[in-house]
């Protein structure tokens, strides 16, 4: 397959990344979806990553890899999720909370480059930014700087100056400012999950819950997963 307007989309479940899929279509890109089934303790945000897609009418693929050294609270049922009183503790230590996933987005762009390579695509896009999870080494714009370098040097694409982008459109934005960008592009905010437990509903109280309603407050938006 060649097309010069092919991305791969790290697609997660969340908003930020289902904001970042329909970001990349609106620019013209034709989207190939990649949903990790990493080990993680809720299988949840897969089910809703798979609806983004659909609603988004983008192929996906669901890759499905095991990390059993765990080493997070996401992937180890022996740690608990930490609560906002937790995640203020990390942030006044300057501490990387426990939900951090060892390696992770280096895993999962590992996966999207082998695959852009494989179908001719010409960017990978992820909707990291470091005003929301500013404890995670791998949602820093210098990560994905280094990155690229990666890119170039490691690959058959780089070697013959194909060039293959990596999107980070979200990087500098806050949630709120995602929240608006989504809901200009269209993007149903109630296909998303962002809670790091499985229940029925959001718990409210991890830090994901934390500042998903805290950026649908700050943009003036309801949240249509609060009834």
């Amino acid at each position: 397959m060649m097309a010069n307007n092919i991305a791969v989309v790290l697609l997660s479940g969340g908003l930020d990344s289902a904001t970042t899929l329909y970001l990349a279509r609106k620019q013209g890109y034709k989207c190939f979806c990649l949903i990790f089934d990493y080990g993680q303790r809720q299988k949840k945000e897969i089910e809703y990553a798979k609806k983004i897609a659909r609603a988004a009418n983008c192929p996906y693929k669901i890759i499905k890899i095991n990390l059993p050294w765990k080493g997070s609270a996401l992937l180890d049922k022996k740690i608990k999720i930490p609560k906002l009183a937790n995640l203020r503790t990390c942030e006044l230590a300057n501490k990387i909370p426990s939900t951090y996933v060892p390696a992770r987005n280096i895993i999962f762009l590992s996966f999207a480059l082998s695959y852009a390579e494989a179908i001719g695509a010409k960017a990978i896009f992820i909707g990291a930014h470091v005003q929301d999870y500013s404890g995670y080494p791998d949602c820093r714009p210098q990560f994905y700087r280094a990155f690229k370098k990666v890119v170039l040097t490691g690959t058959k694409a780089g070697v013959e100056k194909k060039r293959i982008r990596i999107g980070t459109p979200l990087i500098h934005k806050t949630k709120a400012q995602i929240i608006k960008l989504g809901e200009r592009l269209g993007v149903s905010f109630g296909l998303t999950w962002s809670c790091y437990r499985g229940g029925r509903v959001p718990c409210g109280e991890c830090d994901s819950c934390y500042y998903r309603a805290k950026g649908f407050k700050e943009a003036g938006i309801k949240d249509p997963l609060k009834k």
